[in-house]
């Protein structure tokens, strides 16, 4: 017996604060639209308000908000909590 390896719609990772999660997918919508305004801008605003959630959760987010590529998304994630940890310190 062979086991599937591929991913099906029920693996998709669930927000634990969906009103949270939709108020920053919605958020990333609208900075897109401006002119002037960089992904890392709108996925850095976006991170704001979802920080609380997994780094699966955030990526999802910044697909759907950003404009991000899946692999492109978890890189903002790596590099955004990277900036805020030199911050803290």
């Amino acid at each position: 017996m062979v086991k599937s390896t591929t991913k099906t719609k029920s693996d998709k990772p669930t927000p634990n604060n969906p009103a949270n999660y939709k108020k920053a997918v919605s958020l990333g919508k609208e900075l897109s639209k401006k002119p002037d305004t960089t992904k890392m801008d709108v996925a850095t605003k976006m991170f704001d308000i979802i920080k609380d959630e997994s780094r699966e959760v955030i990526a999802m987010a910044f697909v759907e908000g950003a404009m991000l590529t899946p692999k492109g998304s978890m890189t903002y994630v790596y590099n955004i909590r990277r900036k805020l940890q030199k911050a803290s310190k």
